[in-house]
């Protein structure tokens, strides 16, 4: 767009014409967001866009020449006007995230023994895990075997004795003796029992 053909659009935006505002937006738009790019540093590029900014700059710039009145005497004014609103929406987004931008670390940048650890058990864990379970179900008769997996599944004692057609207190006892066994176990064998 020439500068005279703007020059003319600015003279209508001020007259009120809604087609104007369109056309200033189309003309000025890259500039702001070149504008806010630049000014964006490091750590904020992921968490602001440029382009949600300069929209932001225009829906209060289109309110303000709609219930406003605002008036631009020309493009330099209507341009240094774009940029201070720019500049501050900026900084208002600065001001946002500053908290997390100064305790955010790039994992590249990170001790490889500083990583965040996985909530999934390590593959030593699964193993022991699956030893135990083998260990209770090698010592509980097997008429019980069944609750033993059922518990092991997460089932609660009401759901393991609707399954099984127990009483909730049966189940309850055959778990509390099979723990107690197990314990028994543990001890004799830390006391270096031949049992």
């Amino acid at each position: 767009m020439s500068e005279e053909s703007l020059d003319r659009w600015i003279e209508r935006l001020n007259d009120g014409d809604p087609a104007a505002v369109e056309r200033v937006f189309v003309a000025y738009e890259p500039y702001l967001r070149i504008i806010v790019r630049r000014r964006l540093g490091r750590g904020l590029r992921p968490k602001v866009d440029s382009g949600d900014i300069v929209q932001s700059v225009f829906v209060d710039f289109v309110e303000g020449v709609r219930d406003g009145g605002w008036r631009f005497a020309g493009r330099a004014q209507l341009l240094a006007f774009l940029r201070r609103v720019a500049a501050r929406r900026l900084a208002d987004r600065c001001r946002k995230h500053r908290h997390s931008i100064g305790r955010e670390q790039s994992l590249d940048e990170t001790e490889a023994g500083d990583h965040p650890r996985s909530p999934l058990p390590r593959p030593s864990q699964e193993a022991q895990g699956r030893e135990f379970w083998e260990r209770v179900l090698l010592a509980c008769p097997p008429a019980h075997r069944d609750i033993v997996r059922l518990r092991r599944d997460g089932l609660r004692l009401n759901e393991i004795a609707a399954r099984t057609g127990l009483h909730e207190g049966s189940v309850r006892r055959i778990l509390y003796d099979l723990a107690r066994r197990l314990s028994l176990g543990r001890r004799s064998e830390a006391a270096g029992d031949p049992d």
